[in-house]
């Protein structure tokens, strides 16, 4: 299955041999580390009190999905400020940003993120916008996941993704293992592409299927379930949290995503390409609202 702050995992269809492939687990801390080097030789001059360069650390979904493609330039034309992109998983987008590698992140873990956030790393959590997971599949289905109402059900039939996937297996009382269980160590859209050349299930967020369907032939087969819910929030980087920081650029970032005009372009993204958003808006609220 897949993960985006969550591990894309894969199940292949071949029953037993299922495959769960984890993205962004140890090529994404690699990634991070590399672009953290860069990033810290150039910040050691550029990155001054009235620095004008933002660091942004993400989930790959963001990214992938072509949000940020959109989003970004609007932001630089509007401040004069400047977006770098660590677009990696979830829980490595946090642990950046927690040792004061980045200025703001956005990221869709609520549970991660809390635990950041009460222990001062972030701070200001705000909610953005909100997509769901969905299990996809080859169009034969040889597990016969097809139709579940209930996203555990699927995962009793060996499917999977991390955060959100772990609390699924461990709903299912599946223990995910090789050799049906693998990581692919990629990214969420490398990981519909490895399902799909392997002819597996996965689980992945809406916006990146969406923005991938026309290069995979993979189908949702499981969707709906509200334990599928895939909330995206906004958060500031602790000055504390290292010397770089840029609090006004990671706050000017964070009030930009929040802004009336910026959640109106995200509840129009991927309607002229799609026929459907990818993601909806929800500044403002709270998690109890949802």
């Amino acid at each position: 299955m897949a993960r985006s702050s969550v591990a894309p995992s894969v199940l292949s269809a071949a029953w037993p041999q299922l495959c769960f492939l984890r993205h962004n687990a140890h090529v994404a801390r690699i990634a991070a580390a590399l672009f953290v080097i860069v990033l810290g030789v150039a910040a050691g001059a550029a990155q001054t009190p009235a620095s004008r360069t933002v660091i942004l650390s993400t989930t790959t979904s963001t990214q992938d999905s072509g949000l940020l493609d959109v989003l970004v330039p609007i932001f630089e034309r509007q401040t004069g400020l400047t977006v770098k992109t660590a677009s990696v998983g979830t829980g490595q987008a946090l642990a950046l940003a927690a040792r004061g590698e980045a200025d703001v992140v956005l990221v869709h873990a609520p549970s991660l993120e809390k635990k950041y956030v009460e222990e001062g790393k972030l701070h200001d959590r705000r909610l953005v916008m909100y997509n769901d997971f969905i299990v996809v599949g080859p169009e034969a289905d040889p597990a016969r996941i097809g139709g579940e109402k209930r996203a555990v059900a699927a995962f009793a039939n060996k499917s999977g993704t991390h955060i959100l996937e772990q609390a699924l297996w461990k709903q299912a009382g599946v223990t995910p293992a090789a050799p049906w269980y693998i990581e692919s160590g990629q990214a969420m859209g490398a990981t519909l592409g490895i399902a799909d050349d392997r002819r597996a299930y996965t689980l992945t967020d809406r916006a990146t299927y969406l923005a991938f369907s026309k290069r995979v032939a993979l189908k949702p087969l499981v969707e709906g379930d509200t334990a599928l819910f895939n909330v995206y929030s906004v958060m500031e980087v602790n000055p504390a949290s290292g010397p770089r920081v840029n609090a006004a650029g990671g706050k000017a970032f964070a009030d930009f995503m929040l802004a009336p005009a910026t959640q109106a372009v995200i509840k129009a993204f991927g309607i002229e390409k799609f026929g459907q958003p990818l993601f909806v808006p929800i500044a403002g609220k709270k998690d109890e609202d949802l």
